[in-house]
């Protein structure tokens, strides 16, 4: 099995890539397997700059294959916020529940409640000579006027996909999977791989 490290200690993220991955034999790691503690930068103002920086960052100090990736939701009646600040958009990193409840109390009384979730994956690869590659998804969808179901993380129990009827955090995680904007760069991702070349 191949192994590459998904530069993030968010166990949903590396939960997500697990199951795409590993059936493609990839074994993939988190940032504590390779005892990296380093508060890795992301203060690029794109998705995929942050995705670079983080990657770059694990390759070129444990010289070890890493792909990472940025994501993000996109609101239109808010400018595309929160944008590359979803994670820490309450003020507090990482606190899902603030971050919902800021988003709800933006959007009070709003009729436009489009929006989108954005994934840029970057990888770096001694196969590639260190060169970076980059892998996008998007989904479209709306937000909810209040969360449902309890699945996922993040803005999963406020957004719903176009075409559903229900939350992402009351999908299943194949479904997730399946039409997430993680889910459609990890599939891009796996399309480079598989080309007889790549891995050569």
């Amino acid at each position: 099995m191949k192994q590459i490290v998904l530069a993030t200690n968010n166990v949903h993220k590396l939960r997500e890539l697990r199951q795409m991955l590993a059936p493609e034999g990839y074994e993939v790691l988190g940032l504590a397997d390779i005892a990296c503690r380093d508060d890795i930068p992301e203060t690029s103002d794109t998705f995929e700059g942050n995705a670079l920086q983080k990657a770059r960052w694990v390759y070129e100090r444990y010289g070890i294959d890493c792909i990472a990736d940025d994501s993000g939701l996109e609101v239109d009646a808010l400018g595309g916020a929160p944008g590359v600040y979803s994670a820490r958009y309450s003020g507090r990193a990482h606190d899902d529940a603030a971050n919902n409840a800021r988003l709800l109390a933006e959007l009070d009384g709003c009729s436009d409640r489009r929006a989108r979730f954005r994934t840029a994956i970057a990888m770096l690869r001694k196969a590639d000579g260190g060169v970076p590659r980059f892998f996008e998804g998007c989904v479209e969808g709306d937000i909810l006027t209040a969360p449902e179901g309890d699945g996922g993380f993040g803005y999963d129990p406020l957004f719903r996909p176009k075409g559903w009827n229900r939350s992402f955090a009351m999908a299943t995680p194949e479904e997730k999977n399946d039409i997430s904007h993680r889910g459609r760069a990890v599939r891009e991702l796996l399309r480079f791989l598989r080309q007889p070349t790549v891995n050569q």
